[in-house]
């Protein structure tokens, strides 16, 4: 069957069915097909762009993983249930996978691991040529509006036409960068499954937005490293799973027209929102001399003589920036270090070593680069990725309640769980009888 093959009133039977091709779903469908290659497998797609979170990427590269990956670069499920799914598909079988596939992936400084071509088209194409040169069938642009249990199997709906699987691996994605297809339809068929959704679904590696007027979209285009904490109104500062304080995020911060962008803030949006839904006052605490802590830099204004406050800090910190932290702290830059009395000195301290900021909110999800929440993993068997709401049916990628930190971890995870995902569907694929037609 042609790939775009609209006009096909009907298909066919087949042993598996997975539900979007994105990374996690290509992946998916690859050992599906590898696993068992008798399986008829077919994957279906409804974006317009085949591929489209993948081509975007890293800005067109396509951070491919992380040189070292583990639970804690994760958030939303339990960290030991993550990990069960991470060593099943470390990254050395990622980077042997496209190694195999005719990809050679580079790490840079940061860990991340990039295609050595530096285009995410050379990391699509591999996956599409691997899925069809395992067999795999992909239909698109064609979205999926239903999904029914039936005897022995599933119906899936899609425009005139309907296919029963024996096995179905929904991966959908969540609700990140709707353009790409995944627009929260993949909750809606979980749902109508059995499935639950967590209460609270968020952007997550997703740009902040401040007040029009705050001080700091006025240094609208500077970048600094800084560290930064979620924290509650009352300073505490936001608590993991366990209940234990999660620990700064330290990286660069970019200052925009809107509020604040770069890494370290797409990494502290998703505990600030979950901290927002608790606390309504929550903010961020920025430390933007990282390592230097207030006390520190108290004590080194007070034994500094001779020198001007610009002076000082200058090679410490963007002048651009210092002058708007003095500003905003109603201190002189010009003046001496010795002249400033302790309440200026600590206004200014406070401004560098622990400002707090109040977001207004957030770009949403269309500039969200993943979701945080989904479905449970509470509600799958962990070692297959299996509902236990629904026998045969399977889940993996962002449609989980897992998140990574920006770097290549929720590449990583769409692996992983893509893997583990397509293998277990090819053995409950052959454990049944043919469904019925």
């Amino acid at each position: 069957m042609n790939d775009s093959n609209t006009d096909t009133p009907s298909h066919p039977p087949v042993d598996i069915a997975i539900i979007g091709a994105g990374a996690a779903g290509l992946f998916a469908a690859i050992w599906a097909a590898r696993e068992s290659p008798t399986l008829q497998v077919v994957a279906i797609d409804g974006a317009r762009t085949l591929g489209a979170k993948i081509l975007v990427a890293g800005g067109g590269r396509c951070n491919v993983t992380h040189h070292a990956v583990d639970e804690r670069d994760y958030s939303g499920g339990s960290p030991q249930l993550i990990k069960r799914i991470l060593r099943r598909f470390p990254v050395e079988s990622t980077i042997d996978f496209f190694a195999e596939c005719g990809v050679e992936l580079k790490r840079e400084e940061t860990g991340k691991l990039f295609p050595t071509t530096d285009k995410a088209r050379s990391v699509l194409d591999a996956l599409v040529s691997a899925a069809h040169s395992a067999g795999v069938k992909i239909l698109h642009p064609q979205r999926v509006e239903s999904v029914v249990q039936v005897d022995g199997g599933f119906q899936i709906q899609f425009a005139a036409e309907k296919i029963l699987a024996r096995t179905v691996i929904l991966c959908m994605g969540g609700m990140s960068l709707p353009k790409s297809g995944s627009d929260g339809h993949g909750f809606t068929i979980a749902r109508s499954l059995g499935h639950s959704i967590t209460p609270l679904v968020v952007p997550a590696l997703v740009p902040l937005t401040l007040q029009s007027d705050h001080w700091l979209t006025a240094l609208s285009g500077l970048a600094l490293p800084a560290e930064l904490t979620a924290i509650r109104d009352d300073g505490t500062p936001a608590r993991d799973m366990a209940g234990k304080p999660i620990a700064p995020v330290c990286g660069a911060v970019l200052c925009a027209h809107f509020g604040l962008s770069g890494p370290a803030v797409l990494d502290v949006s998703r505990h600030w929102l979950h901290l927002l839904d608790i606390d309504k006052n929550a903010r961020l605490k920025i430390n933007w001399m990282p390592g230097v802590r207030s006390e520190s830099l108290e004590q080194e204004l007070v034994q500094t003589k001779g020198q001007s406050l610009l002076a000082f800090l200058r090679g410490r910190l963007p002048e651009r920036f210092l002058r708007a932290a003095c500003l905003q702290a109603a201190v002189d830059p010009a003046c001496g270090v010795q002249q400033m009395t302790r309440e200026r000195r600590n206004s200014l301290v406070r401004s560098l070593t622990a400002c707090e900021v109040i977001p207004s909110g957030t770009r949403g999800f269309t500039a969200a680069e993943t979701t945080a929440g989904g479905v449970p993993l509470a509600e799958l068997n962990i070692d297959r990725l299996e509902s236990l709401k629904c026998p045969r049916l399977f889940l993996c990628g962002e449609m989980l309640d897992v998140d990574g930190r920006i770097g290549g971890f929720s590449f990583q995870w769409a692996w992983a769980s893509g893997f583990v995902a397509g293998t277990a569907a090819a053995h409950a694929a052959i454990a049944v009888n043919p469904i019925k037609s």
